[in-house]
């Protein structure tokens, strides 16, 4: 699989606070749509619950510890490393949180990151 990171940061690398993200970016989110339409999007359990929904056309990965957590529409796995063992996909996108973020840095092929000043 071709894992790549997809990720809006700050000067500090912080990318959110409180479960949100600190800036509004329209021109971003576009790239972001539109870059990882088709493919699988891989978060954990807050990014999903800061997002509120699955997002279309793409296939929703979501890490959570909770193994009693189901999630219509998004396949859930209790860890990272289960995940990179039972997801069988050509390219996909770690969308974050920071958490997961770090888990697959040693797994990261490619990192597409926008750099708010």
């Amino acid at each position: 699989m071709l894992l790549c990171s997809i990720v809006a940061t700050g000067l500090n690398n912080e990318i959110g606070k409180d479960n949100k993200l600190l800036w509004h970016l329209p021109a971003d989110l576009k790239f972001f749509k539109s870059t990882t339409m088709g493919c699988p999007i891989i978060m954990g359990r807050k990014t999903f619950e800061s997002i509120g929904r699955v997002l279309p056309g793409r296939k929703n990965v979501i890490i959570s510890r909770n193994t009693d957590l189901k999630i219509e529409g998004a396949e859930v796995y209790p860890s990272f490393e289960e995940m990179m063992k039972n997801c069988e996909v050509e390219k996909a996108f770690i969308i974050g949180g920071a958490e997961i973020y770090k888990l697959s840095m040693p797994y990261v092929q490619e990192i597409y990151r926008t750099l708010v000043k």
